[in-house]
C-alpha cells in the first residue's frame, strides 16, 4: 500500500497549519508518523490511501500492517520478453521482489515459448507469466508495482495507448481479468532497459534453453 500522511500541526504559540507528505509505503509512513507524534504538536494525523483516497487512522494502519505480515506484500515485479526472429522462439523473464514475515525475497522465473509472433507479444506474455507467479504466491488484494521497458505493454496496460493488434489485445484482456480476480491494485512503471537487466537476462537465458526458477532471500 502507498499512502500520504496528513497532519494538523499546532505551534507553541497556538498557530495551526496542515502538512502533507510525499507518497510512502505503509511501513515507512507509520515510522514517520510515530516520530511526528513525539513532537506533541500534532492535533490530528491520518493516512490517505493513494489508490482510492480512503482515510486510515494510526490504529487502523498498524492493524493492517499486522494482518499482512505473513502474506507477500511490498511487491515489485520486473518483466521482459525476447523474440528470436530466425527461430520464431520467445524467451520470457520474470523477477518478483516481495516481503513476508519480516524478510525480503526475490523470485526468478523464465520460460521459452515457441507459439508467439513478435517481440511485443513476448513482452505481454512475460507480464502474464508474472501474474501467474503472483497467483502461485497467493497474492490477493495487494498493490503491485509492475515494471518493464516496453512502452507498448506499459502504456497499453495503463490505458494510455490503444492495443490494436488482435493477439496483443487478447493477452491484455487475460492479464487484466486475472488482476481483477486477484484483487490486485496495479501500478505500471516504464523503466530504462538498464534497470530491467535481471528480467532481460532471464529472457535471454530462456532463448538459449537455460531454465531458471527459484526464490531466495535478499
Amino acid at each position: 500500500m502507498k499512502v500520504r500522511l496528513e497532519w494538523k500541526y499546532q505551534s507553541s504559540k497556538g498557530l495551526n497549519t496542515v502538512f502533507r507528505s510525499d507518497e510512502l509505503t505503509a511501513g515507512e509512513s507509520v515510522l514517520i508518523a510515530e516520530d511526528i507524534e513525539r513532537t506533541k504538536r500534532v492535533k490530528e494525523l491520518v493516512f490517505i490511501d493513494s489508490f482510492d483516497d480512503s482515510v486510515w487512522t494510526m490504529k487502523e494502519m498498524k492493524a493492517y500492517l499486522k494482518s499482512i505480515e505473513t502474506e507477500p506484500h511490498d511487491i515489485t515485479v520486473f518483466f521482459d520478453g525476447g523474440f528470436d526472429v530466425q527461430n520464431r522462439s520467445s524467451g520470457l523473464g520474470c523477477v518478483i521482489y516481495y516481503s513476508q514475515n519480516g524478510k525480503t525475497y526475490r523470485l526468478r522465473q523464465n520460460a521459452q515459448v515457441d507459439s508467439l509472433v513478435s517481440n511485443n507479444e513476448a513482452e505481454y506474455v512475460a507480464l502474464h507469466l508474472c501474474v501467474q507467479e503472483l497467483e502461485y504466491l497467493d497474492v490477493k488484494n495487494m498493490p503491485v508495482l509492475f515494471s518493464g521497458d516496453s512502452k507498448i505493454v506499459i502504456n497499453g496496460m495503463r490505458g494510455e495507448w490503444p492495443v490494436v493488434e488482435k493477439e496483443l489485445n487478447s493477452w491484455a484482456d487475460r492479464i487484466e481479468k486475472k488482476i481483477v480476480q486477484m484483487g490486485i491494485q496495479p501500478e505500471y512503471a516504464l523503466i530504462p532497459r538498464r534497470d530491467n537487466a535481471e528480467a532481460d537476462r532471464l529472457a535471454t537465458q530462456a532463448l538459449k534453453g537455460i531454465d531458471i526458477t527459484g526464490t531466495s532471500l535478499v
